[in-house]
């Protein structure tokens, strides 16, 4: 095969990991490629990896499109180049690192160690794995000024990643994240990145940082109380080969829940994940040992992380018995439901506080905070600006929780990122007081449907790999955004927010109004009676996302099944008309 119908940009891109700068099995690699691997060659070479909702993130291997040593170095001299233009460097700059346990994780976290030290910047270096959230933590702990966490979240084993912190322990949020793009995209040679420095700035940090990350999680604790009372609780708990197996079983005993039975195939971290196809608790499959343990003991909960245990999904006895998963949209209505009741009971809602969640997450967050006149923020998707509206309002309101629909959740405000860590213990904390009211968690659920209404979510996710699905989707939102249905199933549309245009049109009067949200390729369809559909490319996947909501209403509890069916028809109905399921 030559090299006849690759781009010249894409070629001269390529030839230039072939000289000396860059170590042998690189060279040689790139050499196979020109050679032999064509298609191959494009897919690493056609792109630069960029900071999506989630940072960089890409699949591992050779090229400018791939996670290796050079972008990895490359982001990290970038992000060196503009703390020293933010801070004084006549003072100590300061920068925490984590890693998951995915393959090169901890590689790719050395690597970045080094970077840093090269450039003259004092490093915090986790020892081992450690949770995402406790990174979050670790940056105001020790009053750094930014942070690095090596993972790929949920993404599937070929993956990882780098998402950079700021000093306020978020993700990194306009103008920073524009900044260190600008800064890397300076770096035109790999000879520009200082990859080796004083070691003596790098200090391994460790159980110093997690006996005062466990102790603040203890604050949380509404019910202390209760969980005495409820000692009892049976909980399943799985890491999926992820960090979470590092913070969350100790984190659970600290909280007093002493009956946390693990899957323990899944608790030794492994990147290979050997016994799920993806490690993404919103899959079933990937919970299917933990269903396995919870038939055997007869668990009240199931619980499971992520490889960097940020998001966490939970299984529940319905009522025949029988366990379920429940999705991101009702685990979050579970959680802030427990939340606001909780403050309120004990008199610590002022008027001033306030919940936030992101665009595509169900709207039953937004009627129970109402119901007890707790603000609730829309935000963007990702949960960095989650952590933007903390940081706004910090000093004059308080936060008291927040979420999003793909399985993450913050409780509190000295963590800046979904904490899948505090989240368990929250949960299992909710699961006490429900069984402490005689109620089950699938119960609760119905519970809070038929005081605030009956919610009913899906998602379909179409994946388009590489540059030519890149340019599908891409047409795909194009398409939607010049010609958008004026009704899906039977359902009037009666508005379109796009937000990359930053602004709603209602399509019966063809007024626009201005959406005061930063500008993000995605759009929504407001349909008559409360339904929502959401369209968003993925900022971190090959995907593009399809996000269904239907509302209805249920007066009695002993109607779920009828009308929880009727709903799921109306649903099914909405995903047949935008021609996703056949």
């Amino acid at each position: 095969m030559t090299t006849n119908t690759v781009e010249p940009t894409i070629l001269e891109k390529a030839k230039k990991w072939m000289l000396n700068d860059y170590d042998e099995e690189t060279r040689l690699s790139v050499q196979k490629m020109i050679q032999f691997e064509e298609a191959e060659l494009v897919e690493c070479f056609y792109k630069d990896l960029e900071f999506g909702t989630g940072g960089l993130r890409g699949i591992m291997g050779v090229g400018t499109n791939r996670m290796n040593k050079y972008t990895v170095g490359s982001a990290t001299q970038g992000l060196a180049n503009y703390l020293k233009q933010s801070y004084d460097e006549s003072k100590k700059i300061s920068v925490v690192i984590a890693h998951d346990s995915r393959n090169n994780s901890r590689y790719f976290a050395e690597v970045s160690a080094g970077v840093l030290a090269g450039n003259g910047i004092h490093v915090y270096l986790f020892e081992n794995l450690r949770p995402t959230p406790e990174l979050s933590f670790a940056v105001r702990h020790l009053k750094a000024q930014a942070g690095i966490v090596i993972t790929a979240s949920h993404n599937p084993k070929e993956y990882n990643g780098y998402k950079v912190y700021w000093n306020d322990g978020g993700q990194l949020v306009p103008p920073h994240d524009k900044n260190v793009i600008n800064e890397v995209k300076k770096i035109t040679s790999v000879s520009d990145v200082k990859f080796s420095g004083n070691e003596e700035l790098i200090k391994s940090i460790g159980k110093d940082v997690d006996d005062v990350y466990i102790k603040a999680l203890t604050t949380l604790s509404l019910n202390p109380d209760i969980i005495k009372k409820q000692s009892n609780l049976s909980i399943v708990y799985t890491a999926i080969h992820g960090s979470g197996a590092v913070m969350v079983p100790p984190a659970l005993k600290a909280f007093g829940f002493n009956n946390v039975s693990t899957v323990e195939e899944q608790m030794i971290p492994d990147g290979n994940f050997p016994t799920v196809v993806s490690p993404n608790p919103e899959e079933r499959a990937a919970m299917t040992m933990a269903l396995e343990k919870a038939k055997q003991i007869k668990a009240d909960l199931i619980l499971a992380t992520d490889p960097d245990a940020d998001r966490v999904g939970i299984g529940v006895k319905n009522d025949k018995g029988e366990y379920v998963l429940l999705n991101g949209n009702q685990s979050a209505s579970i959680l802030i439901y427990y939340l606001i009741t909780q403050w309120e009971k004990k008199g610590k809602l002022t008027g001033n506080e306030f919940i936030a969640k992101t665009i595509v997450t169900s709207e039953l967050l937004k009627d129970i905070a109402r119901s007890r006149n707790v603000e609730c923020f829309d935000v963007l998707t990702g949960f960095k600006y989650i952590a933007e509206i903390i940081r706004e309002h910090e000093g004059s309101m308080t936060f008291i929780g927040g979420g999003e629909e793909s399985y993450g959740y913050l409780v509190g405000d000295f963590v800046r990122d979904k904490d899948a860590v505090s989240s368990c213990c929250m949960l299992a904390e909710a699961a006490s007081w429900a069984k402490d009211q005689g109620l089950s968690m699938y119960e609760l659920l119905i519970d809070i449907y038929t005081k605030y209404g009956f919610y009913l979510e899906d998602l379909i996710s179409i994946t388009r790999k590489g540059k030519a699905g890149a340019e599908e989707i891409q047409k795909m939102m194009e398409g939607y955004r010049t010609d958008p249905p004026t009704e899906i199933n039977g359902l009037a549309v009666l508005a379109v927010k796009d937000y990359l245009l930053q602004n709603e049109t209602n399509l019966h009067s063809g007024k626009e109004y201005a959406i005061e949200l930063p500008k993000s390729d995605v759009i929504q369809f407001i349909l008559e009676g409360g339904s929502k559909i959401t369209v968003r490319p993925s900022g971190t996947e090959p995907k593009i996302k399809f996000y269904f909501g239907v509302k209805g209403q249920l007066t009695d509890k002993s109607q779920f099944y009828e009308v929880n069916q009727s709903m799921r028809a109306s649903l099914e109905g909405m995903i047949e008309a935008m021609g996703l399921r056949s």
